[in-house]
């Protein structure tokens, strides 16, 4: 029976089942010159290149998206008015 390779590309995804070494996540995750999505270390798919000047604007956006949600859902449990009545008129 053959080995499975460990590493490769499946449809053009990028997977790694390498055991991962503490090198290799730091130098994954910080490529100086190199695009905004790189490999990941370990696992199926692209990871956020954190050298990268864009991965830090997605970052941010995520994060104020993030803290609106949690404001909103915040205010939306102290409006809670109870029920309404609604009056309809036919004339």
């Amino acid at each position: 029976m053959a080995d499975k390779p460990e590493t490769g590309e499946l449809f053009g995804v990028p997977y790694n089942f390498e055991r991962p070494s503490a090198g290799r996540m730091l130098s994954s995750y910080w490529q100086p010159g190199d695009r905004m999505l790189v490999k990941k270390p370990f696992g199926v798919g692209y990871t956020l290149n954190l050298a990268n000047w864009r991965s830090w604007v997605v970052l941010l956006v995520a994060a104020v998206l993030l803290f609106q949600e949690r404001k909103s859902r915040e205010n939306a449990e102290y409006e809670d008015d109870g029920p309404v009545e609604v009056v309809v008129d036919d004339d």
